[in-house]
């Protein structure tokens, strides 16, 4: 009986070796041969599933930002039955998290981050102006604050914040204690009626 080969499986185990060599040496330190060796797997293998080394990196990218995005709606379903403010706190902390997992994938979005200017399909992936999760967030903003203000502007900008304080989480500049702090005091003057 031929052997059933899990195709997904190992396209994800050959994401998190681009995501580990990434991680410790920067995305110009990845290259096929060695996502092979980290992945334990052969070249040929490596090559079978990304012929480019620009659709290994697109791909582990891509499977990056799902599973922040995946973490983010856990946290949601989680608390359901909170109160918009706390919905939206959960939502923007999600990318200052202090476990391994959620910095491991911010450090690779940053990693990434410097190959956008060439490649603009990672710059979509990276950052997709997701129109869906601002609706969302001044969603939240307006039922939270009950008050007068441009609620989709604050969202946008409530995001941008969360999106800057993970790169500064991801790089060591700040602890992600002290991101939260930053954090919670924009989403206090936002949600101020």
């Amino acid at each position: 009986m031929p052997k059933v080969v899990d195709h997904e499986e190992r396209r994800g185990r050959l994401a998190e070796a681009v995501w580990a060599l990434a991680v410790r040496g920067g995305l110009e330190g990845v290259t096929l041969r060695g996502v092979a060796a980290e992945a334990g797997v052969s070249m040929g293998q490596v090559q079978h599933y990304f012929p480019t080394m620009e659709a290994l990196v697109r791909d582990a990218l891509e499977r990056a930002v799902r599973e922040l995005n995946a973490r983010i709606e856990r946290s949601i379903l989680a608390i359901a039955d909170a109160g918009a403010a706390v919905v939206l706190r959960e939502c923007l902390h999600a990318l200052i998290r202090p476990d391994e997992e959620s910095t491991r994938l911010l450090r690779f979005s940053v990693a990434v981050l410097g190959r956008t200017i060439s490649d603009p399909t990672l710059a979509r992936v990276l950052a997709p102006g997701d129109d869906e999760l601002l609706s969302f967030t001044a969603g939240l903003i307006a039922t939270a604050r009950r008050g007068t203000g441009d609620d989709r502007l604050d969202a946008d900008i409530c995001w941008s914040l969360a999106t800057s304080l993970g790169v500064d989480v991801a790089i060591g500049h700040r602890t992600p204690e002290d991101a939260r702090a930053v954090l919670d005091y924009q989403i206090d003057r936002v949600l101020r009626p």
